[in-house]
């Protein structure tokens, strides 16, 4: 099953959310994967994948998203400050996800990833674990449980992202 919002689905997650979702934090080094359970209620750290090539990473994805039962993925946009000029890290997400889009099978979707980072930091100092490789992986969590919560809110799902063409 390909999940398409506003086929049917509510954004009444308590009774009609449509599966798992794969969150990416999106590096130059590393890609942080955090997953949801089934319901959508919450969000939890899964993996750190060191980057290696665009064909081999986005081959390790679609295995995750097998592997995981995941229906979509939710890639962390790093929003910057409004004064920002010229090319940014969120442009360069933009046409990566556009890549990934292109290389799955199911929706990929953008959502602020603003201070993810920082609040994964702030986590793993609390809990006593400052495992930098970890980090990555807490950061699409947080990202992913602010994205549950927004659509539990009420907020409408975003336009999926287009498939980058060859």
């Amino acid at each position: 099953m390909v999940f398409q919002p506003g086929s049917g689905v509510s954004n009444d997650m308590n009774t009609s959310f449509p599966g798992r979702l794969l969150a990416i934090d999106h590096g130059l080094k590393v890609i942080g994967l955090a997953v949801c359970d089934p319901t959508g209620l919450l969000a939890r750290p899964l993996q750190v994948l060191y980057r290696k090539s665009k064909k081999e990473d986005f081959a390790k994805i679609n295995t995750i998203l097998k592997e995981q039962k995941a229906v979509a993925i939710v890639v962390g946009l790093p929003v910057s400050p409004p004064h920002i000029q010229g090319p940014t890290q969120a442009d360069t997400v933009r046409v990566w996800a556009g890549r990934l889009a292109a290389a799955v099978s199911v929706p990929v979707y953008l959502w602020n990833e603003r201070y993810s980072s920082d609040e994964a930091e702030e986590i793993l100092h609390d809990i006593g674990r400052p495992l930098p490789q970890r980090r990555d992986a807490v950061a699409a969590a947080v990202m992913l449980q602010s994205f549950l919560d927004s659509m539990r809110e009420g907020l409408p799902w975003p336009e999926p992202v287009p498939p980058a063409q060859s």
